[in-house]
């Protein structure tokens, strides 16, 4: 089992930054490809970014290419997700989520996830 906790949404204007944190307990966090995703009200949930095992590999939707990045800390059991250059259309629910695969895009990849975080932008 992993627990995972995120942190750090809220309220910013668009062109600003957030950055989200994704803490995570139970069984060895460095065995775990992570994942970002968001859910728009009345919208599927859909993929932000993803990091393998290492952090060395990145994935990202390219609606988010270039503004956002993904990083972890394995010693801290952390991945995060910084957000810059923020739109009104980025305002959703964002989830952490934890996969046994080395690192994937799909939702049906992932095992773990947590109780999501929410980010709004306004205009």
């Amino acid at each position: 089992q992993v627990q995972l906790v995120e942190s750090g949404g809220g309220l910013v204007q668009a062109g600003g930054s957030l950055r989200l944190s994704c803490a995570a307990s139970g069984r060895t966090f460095r065995s775990f490809g992570m994942g970002w995703f968001r859910q728009a009200p009345g919208k599927e949930r859909e993929f932000v970014a993803a990091v393998d095992w290492s952090g060395s590999t990145t994935y990202y939707a390219n609606s988010v290419k270039g503004r956002f990045t993904i990083s972890r800390d394995n010693a801290k059991n952390t991945v995060y997700l910084q957000m810059n250059s923020l739109k009104p259309e980025d305002t959703a629910v964002y989830y952490c989520a934890a996969t046994t695969s080395r690192s994937s895009t799909l939702y049906s990849a992932y095992d773990y996830w947590g109780q999501g975080t929410q980010v709004t932008v306004s205009s």
